[in-house]
């Protein structure tokens, strides 16, 4: 993901709230996939942790905005491409801010996934 495309995130931010992120996630967790949802929960607890930047943190914003928001490069109803999108921003995103992610995110992300998919 470039740092073009990581500045184009603000335009979602007005998306991201904790309450609309845990909705999506629980409507969508079994469609979008463990993949998706695992990094999807990383950045959130990341973004929970005081120790993280602001500036890291409005990017984390951005890109779970990108996820929230019903208007996506490729609509989720798609078939098995719909998610694609969604994970590359999320991803790209991680790749940024993966230092500030710790054994107890993961872990808790984890749990969370084995409660949805298991």
């Amino acid at each position: 993901m470039s740092d073009d495309s990581l500045k184009n995130l603000n335009a979602y931010e007005h998306s991201y709230s904790d309450e609309s992120f845990w909705e999506k996630v629980g409507k969508i967790a079994l469609k979008a996939g463990r993949k998706v949802i695992r990094v999807a929960l990383l950045l959130y607890y990341v973004l929970q942790d005081d120790n993280v930047p602001m500036t890291k943190k409005s990017l984390i914003i951005g890109g779970l905005g990108y996820f929230i928001s019903p208007i996506d490069v490729i609509p989720d109803a798609v078939p098995v491409v719909g998610w694609t999108d969604d994970f590359a921003v999320l991803y790209g995103v991680y790749k940024v801010v993966a230092e500030y992610v710790t054994p107890e995110m993961e872990q808790r992300a984890d749990e969370q996934l084995r409660k949805w998919f298991d």
